[in-house]
């Protein structure tokens, strides 16, 4: 198949760890490689934020990366960019009526809109993955969501009108039916992880003195961290490494807030910030860690989890979104409710006591992920549900009208 992806603020080409910049852009690119390397044509279409970016780049055999001009050239966070939509949707519209894909993948609400606006009138099938749904940021972030009005309308247009929905986990495919996402077209379908990158054995990260803690991600407010710092003042002598963030951190203010927070914890010489950690870093990173802690308030899926139970690492994550399908509790890792600093204390101390515990945990988990998060099997998936869509247009293109009358 001849696929189009479109990705208009994460483009697989960047380095996560930014405000913006999360898992959406390691899913897009490993599903992309992952498709063509089954064969697939794949091209994935992103928004230019810099004037030096070439309108195509070979990002690997079988995937090209199109940069659509649709505003400035320059960055533009995400919650801001939607006045730029109908530009992205029209360079759209112009490339596929020249060059037709067979499919559209929209990634994030945003690509749903221009895709659904470019693709229905040239009738090509648009598959939807949200990554996150606007009511559920609004329900966990109050007044600090900074989404776009309108957004949940348009999350609603888009789930009823796509042909269909991917849903990462079981708990959004609830969250979908809240929309009104008829059911029958959303398939639940998780993202995956390179069970060949992320290993038990191989480098490690400079070891530390003490049991090592490890938070990889985004250092907004919502991902938890500010509660991973307090429950460190009831874990005694445990290292807390962060990695994530943009760039060295010089002038991130969510690093300044994590610091401001472990100095009034009194833990400054126990957390240690790394900054941005390069892709081919993650590994020796996660398998550094005596335990791997993801403590978001809300996660849609999480890649991180999945990452450090191939490496063999115990998760200690908190039950929520994806988080609840991936890490098993008390099999692979251990369950803790969000925004509790004194329960997850209590539990990574318990956790860090027995090696034995962390050990079974790390071994049950390389197990789970390499039996179902594998990106071949997340790709298989992905492209039966394209065939499915392109096998339910050809129908009902084969079906004759109903004359009604004479």
């Amino acid at each position: 198949m001849r696929i189009a992806m479109v990705s208009e603020h994460a483009s697989p080409l960047a380095a996560p760890g930014g405000p913006d910049a999360g898992g959406q852009i390691v899913h897009v690119g490993e599903l992309a490689m992952a498709l063509a390397e089954s064969g697939h044509e794949v091209t994935v279409w992103t928004r230019r934020d810099a004037e030096w970016q070439p309108d195509s780049v070979r990002m690997a055999p079988g995937v090209t990366v199109r940069h659509a001009t649709a505003g400035p050239p320059a960055p533009i966070r995400r919650d801001q960019m939607v006045p730029h939509l109908p530009d992205l949707a029209e360079a759209l519209r112009r490339a596929w009526t020249a060059d037709p894909p067979d499919v559209v993948h929209a990634h994030y609400w945003m690509s749903g809109l221009a895709a659904l606006a470019s693709a229905r009138p040239l009738r090509i099938p648009v598959v939807q993955t949200f990554h996150v749904l606007g009511h559920v940021t609004r329900r966990h972030e109050g007044d600090a969501d900074t989404s776009p009005d309108g957004r949940v309308l348009a999350e609603r247009a888009i789930a009823r009108g796509a042909d269909r929905v991917v849903a990462t986990c079981g708990d959004e495919l609830f969250e979908l039916a809240r929309l009104g996402a008829p059911r029958r077209r959303v398939a639940v379908i998780p993202s995956g992880v390179d069970t060949e990158a992320f290993l038990p054995a191989g480098t490690v990260f400079e070891p530390g003195e003490g049991p090592r803690l490890v938070v990889l991600g985004r250092l907004v407010r919502r991902k938890g961290v500010d509660e991973v710092i307090d429950a460190l003042r009831r874990v005694p002598g445990a290292e807390l490494v962060i990695g994530g963030g943009a760039g060295d951190l010089d002038g991130d203010t969510d690093a300044d807030r994590l610091r401001v927070r472990a100095s009034v914890a009194g833990v400054t010489d126990r957390v240690r910030f790394l900054g941005a950690v390069r892709r081919p870093d993650v590994p020796a990173l996660l398998r550094s860690a005596d335990t791997v802690v993801c403590p978001a308030w809300y996660e849609p899926f999480g890649l991180v989890p999945l990452e450090a139970m191939a490496c063999g690492r115990p998760v200690v994550a908190t039950a929520v979104g994806g988080m609840n399908d991936t890490v098993v509790d008390q099999v692979t890792g251990l369950h803790v409710p969000p925004r509790r600093p004194d329960v997850l204390a209590a539990t990574l101390r318990r956790l860090l006591a027995s090696p034995a515990m962390r050990q079974a945990f790390g071994a049950a988990g390389r197990t789970r992920v390499v039996a179902r998060y594998g990106w071949d099997r997340v790709a298989g998936a992905t492209a039966d549900v394209y065939e499915q869509v392109l096998a339910a247009r050809a129908q009902q293109q084969a079906e004759p009208a109903v004359r009604i009358g004479r």
